[in-house]
């Protein structure tokens, strides 16, 4: 008498491209190889603000879209 297994099944999974982060300076995707930043709106605190490595070295100015803070 031979035994049967029952394999289960998987339905193939579907994963929706990720998003990646834009640049609050200049707009551009920050790819995850890159030298970018991430941090929380320093004068609201409720805004996570991504920095390209570009902009951040040449210091060009970003601004939260919340509370209107400009830095550099």
């Amino acid at each position: 008498m031979a035994l049967e297994l029952e394999v289960p099944r998987r339905q193939p999974s579907i994963v929706d491209a990720t998003k990646l982060p834009m640049c609050a300076s200049c707009g551009r995707p920050i790819t995850p190889w890159e030298k970018g930043v991430a941090f929380v709106c320093p004068n609201c605190g409720e805004v996570v603000i991504w920095r390209c490595a570009r902009c951040r070295k040449m210091g060009v100015v970003y601004r939260c879209p919340k509370c209107g803070f400009e830095g550099p």
